[in-house]
């Protein structure tokens, strides 16, 4: 069903694209948009990975740079039966962590300095299962391309703004205003619904991954503290990635409230405790 939801809603985000298109420059501007977002979604699917960890200014680390780090994500990424992905911190004093790539076999997860000097050695466990989570999903693709939908609509809204000669049709220069104002509204509800319905399965799958929802509830808990307290600067400059964070890593800006990418972590830590209610054994941790 998640599935279904998703590509429903990323075929939405692509008629809302071929939308624009039409309003700069009618049925061959339609058709035109689309192909654009055909190639860039061949383009996110062979570089998303790289894409990504560059906005980011990710370092990759090995067991010589960081044994802790990467010893933990080899262990966790055994019990999920993944291919060891590729380990790289990021840094920045906000706690966060993210995975990239387009399928488990060329994946990659990053996490901040600051995630890994602030949680305990078992909530970062919570954390990294998390994000082996969205992997063994194959999120990782989805959000990737979600978010080079999001940031070109946006783009190709305020291009319509400027350069779109179709006004002369139905709607005229106040449809070419509301496409400007509306469309990466709707691109964000779009970005907003997919990443909801996948964190929640993120949530679950990690903690069965890690065995103890509760190292994965009082993680989420302490990176939105941190989160809400210290900018990451790096996600401001690049907002359409933000939902690929854990926890949603922008609040230095207004905007940033506007919608928000990720459910509310009560509600994420409530379905966390209810599993570890239902757990009636030790997890492969225990």
């Amino acid at each position: 069903m998640n599935m279904t939801k998703t590509a429903i809603l990323l075929a939405a985000m692509t008629a809302l694209f071929m939308g624009i298109g039409f309003m700069i420059g009618g049925e061959a501007g339609a058709a035109i948009a689309f192909l654009i977002a055909a190639g860039m979604n061949v383009f996110a699917y062979w570089n998303s990975d790289k894409m990504v960890l560059r906005m980011h200014g990710a370092r990759e680390v090995t067991e010589r740079d960081a044994p802790n780090f990467v010893r933990l994500v080899q262990r966790l990424a055994e019990n999920a039966n993944l291919p060891m992905p590729r380990t790289y911190i990021i840094e920045t004093a906000q706690p966060n962590a993210f995975a990239t790539g387009r399928n488990p076999e060329n994946a990659a997860v990053a996490a901040t300095t600051g995630l890994l000097n602030m949680l305990t050695p078992e909530e970062l466990a919570g954390v990294m299962a998390h994000e082996l989570a969205h992997i063994k999903n194959r999120d990782t693709l989805t959000m990737t391309v979600t978010a080079t939908l999001a940031g070109a609509i946006s783009m190709l809204a305020n291009f319509a703004f400027f350069f779109g000669n179709n006004r002369n049709n139905a709607g005229g220069l106040i449809g070419t205003l509301a496409i400007m104002i509306l469309a990466p509204m709707a691109a964000a509800l779009v970005q907003m619904a997919i990443s909801r319905t996948r964190e929640y399965s993120a949530d679950q799958l990690g903690a069965e991954i890690c065995g103890r929802p509760m190292w994965l509830a009082s993680a989420l808990q302490r990176i939105e503290n941190g989160a809400s307290r210290i900018d990451n600067d790096a996600a401001e400059r690049n907002p359409a990635t933000a939902h690929m964070f854990i926890i949603n890593p922008l609040h230095a800006h207004k905007r940033d409230s506007l919608f928000s990418t990720h459910p509310a972590t009560i509600n994420r830590v409530a379905k966390l405790k209810a599993m570890a209610g239902m757990s009636s054994k030790e997890g492969p941790w225990g």
